[in-house]
């Protein structure tokens, strides 16, 4: 049943690959995040961190002592620029 549950809906990780990637020795917040891929979406984990970190503890893993790390845009694109409201820049 778990392996149709979403932990993060940006990214369709599933409850499922979680309790997998614990049992494959990925024991804290951050190991976990980047084996299944979770809080890298869209929301950068605001919809699934909490659940994800819960699953962990009770899954046996260590509580997490800070939340993931966001990483933004490598290259931050300004609204003006996606409207096209600015020149092309050359590359």
């Amino acid at each position: 049943m778990s392996d149709k549950i979403l932990a993060c809906r940006c990214e369709d990780v599933t409850t499922h690959e979680i309790e997998e990637a614990v049992r494959a020795g990925h024991r804290d917040l951050e190991s976990l995040k980047r084996y299944t891929g979770f809080g890298t979406g869209w929301c950068q984990g605001k919809q699934c961190v909490a659940l994800c970190a819960r699953m962990l503890v009770e899954l046996g893993g260590d509580p997490p002592d800070a939340p993931i790390t966001p990483r933004p845009p490598f290259h931050p694109v300004s609204v003006a620029r996606l409207a096209r409201l600015l020149p092309e820049e050359d590359e």
